[in-house]
Order: C-alpha cells, then structure tokens, then sequence
C-alpha cells in the first residue's frame, strides 16, 4: 500500500513538471548582442563574434557568435522553461523549422529601438527583426498546421533585450541624435518605438512578452576605461540614464497592460542584480568586475577579443565581464536565473 502511494505521488508530480513545462512551448527572442545567438554571423557586418576564444566555455568550445565566453541568458531562460538548453539564430543555416519550433532568436548584436543605431555598424534593425519573426510565422504554419502554430505563438513566451547601443554606440558616440534630442526627449522617443514594437507584436498574436530594462552601462568595462582620467569608475551618468530609462519602461508596461485586451507583459530589469555583482563581485564568487577576461580587460571586444592576445584570463568563472561590453556564462546564469524567480515566475 505504502509503495503504491508513493507511485502516486510520484505520478502526480511528474504530471504537474509536464504541465509547467507545456504552458511555454516557445522562446522567442528579439534584440541586441545581449541576446543574439549567431545572427550577425550571415550579416555584412564587423560586429561578430564566431571565433575564439569567444564560445571557448560553450558545447565543444565551439564560437557561435554569442557575445560571450558560453550561453547567454536567453539559453539559460529557456532550459528553466523546460525547453532547449539553447535558443538558435533564425539565420543560422544549420537550424530548420523544426528546431525553432520550440525556441528562436531574432537578436542582432549593435542594434537598438532606432534605426539609426543600427546603421552605425550595418546590423539588422528592430523592424527588420519583425520581418524575420512574420516571416517564422509562415513556416511554423507549414510545419505544425495553421491551429497548433497559433496555438505555440500565443503560449510562447517572447523575450525582447535592446537598448544599451542607442546610448552607448549612438547618442553619446555621434552628434545627429544628441543635437535633434535632450536625453530625456531621447528616452521617450525610445520608450514609444518599444511601445509600438511590443503592440505589433501583440497583434501578430503575442501574449506574453518580456521587455529587458537596461543594465548598469556606466559600469561596463569600455565604459570605465574611458573614464581613466578619473579613476576608471563608474560613469554614474550613463548608469542615472538607465534607471530613468527603466522607470519610463515600467511606466509603458503598466499602460499597456491597463490597455491592450489579453496582454501579460513584464518588466525584466537587470540593473538591480547586475549593480549588486557588479559592487560586491565577491559575494557572488568573482574576483574581478571592472576589467574583462579578454585581452587586457579594457577595451577589447569583437574582432580584438581574439585568440592571438595573450592577455585572455584562464578562468572566465572569476570575471563578472567576458569582453569590454559584455558578461561571461556564468554572469550570464546569474541574471538569467533572477529574472526568472523575479520576473517571469508567472508564466511558469
């Protein structure tokens, strides 16, 4: 009798882990080298990353185009979702329908909400992201039937993460943003670009969505370096600009969520966990998080985070940052596992 309860249970409890993971079929992702997976690789771009020692951490150490030393939060989101440890590019010839039926990036790393930032370095601009995603839409039809592929795209769970170029690669880089808008008059235009993204998206059939806030950008390593007249701190500017930039993304959520019929959207704010590994690198098990582990740690991103510098660090597990701009794996699993207990339990 005792062992039959107990197969019960057990029963009962395997039932109810297959329903969790049933409720998101889908990872769907849009925005910048936060999230791109390997799209910019199949882009006329000097913005890759699909060599070593980038991916050195990944599967068989293989580059991939992910901007770090292994996964990016997006894979870690979905592996807690109950998909795919990994989230592919659209653009990669090697994945079909098939594999992104369950999960798929649109990501492209320089891009941002305006379309001039992408043209900085010739990446795929937002809009162009939606194309791809209408696009998807078509073969997912094809491949599951127009019923259940409606079905996975309204129970999908669609991350977007942009933001962190318009700022860092455009406004404060080149004078035709900065001289046509105040910083605030910038955000607000940013926030209404975000705002008409996430409203198209919910009338392709879109329900849940998560929307990133920006992180803590004065505190990225090129960011310090720049400032090394001063002791390479933080530039508290670039990190006040986040937080009101956040503040006026979480005012967005709140309206459309009061507005738009059907909608689930959140706000996933990495600054508040970022800042607190960032300031106390220690408690989280890291030695370093003002320099990066790629080259000398100042400056090095892209092409010149390359195999050739002899300066790599040997265990990326001890920085907070991969190269000057972005985390490594293991930052990467922090954020990522904050923002699902914080942020998207709800869909879980």
């Amino acid at each position: 009798m005792a062992s039959e309860t107990m197969w019960f249970w057990l029963v009962h409890l395997l039932l109810q882990v297959f329903t969790v993971r049933g409720k998101v079929p889908a990872i769907i992702v849009f925005g910048d080298s936060s999230v791109d997976s390997g799209n910019n690789n199949h882009v006329s771009t000097v913005l890759k990353s699909n060599f070593a020692p980038y991916g050195r951490d990944f599967y068989d150490g293989k580059p991939t185009g992910r901007f770090s030393n292994g996964r990016i939060p997006t894979d870690f989101i979905s592996e807690a979702f109950g998909n795919k440890p990994i989230v592919p590019a659209y653009l990669d010839p090697t994945y079909d329908i098939k594999d992104f039926a369950t999960g798929v990036c649109f990501a492209s790393a320089g891009t941002g909400y305006d379309n001039a930032t992408s043209d900085v370095l010739s990446v795929i601009p937002l809009w162009k992201e939606l194309e791809y995603y209408k696009e998807y839409q078509e073969k997912l039809r094809g491949y599951l039937g127009k019923e259940r592929a409606n079905e996975v795209l309204e129970e999908a769970l669609y991350l977007i993460s942009i933001g962190t170029n318009d700022f860092l690669e455009n406004y404060y880089i080149f004078p035709g943003r900065s001289s046509q808008f105040s910083v605030a008059e910038y955000q607000n235009f940013l926030v209404q670009i975000a705002r008409n993204f996430v409203s198209e998206l919910h009338h392709l059939g879109a329900r849940r969505i998560s929307l990133s806030g920006l992180p803590p950008m004065g505190c990225l390593p090129l960011e310090r370096t720049t400032n090394i007249f001063f002791g390479s701190e933080c530039i508290e500017e670039y990190n006040n600009v986040a937080k009101d930039f956040n503040e006026k993304l979480k005012g967005m959520v709140t309206d459309l969520n009061k507005e738009v019929a059907g909608i689930k959207l959140v706000l996933s704010n990495p600054f508040d966990i970022l800042s607190q590994i960032i300031e106390n690198p220690s408690s989280f098990g890291f030695e370093d998080a003002t320099k990066a582990c790629c080259g000398t740690g100042l400056f090095e991103m892209s092409y010149m985070c390359n195999k050739r510098n002899p300066f790599t660090c040997f265990d990326a597990n001890k920085y907070v940052f991969w190269d000057s701009f972005h985390p490594t794996e293991r930052t990467n699993q922090l954020v990522a596992d904050y923002v699902v207990k914080n942020c998207l339990a709800q869909f879980m």
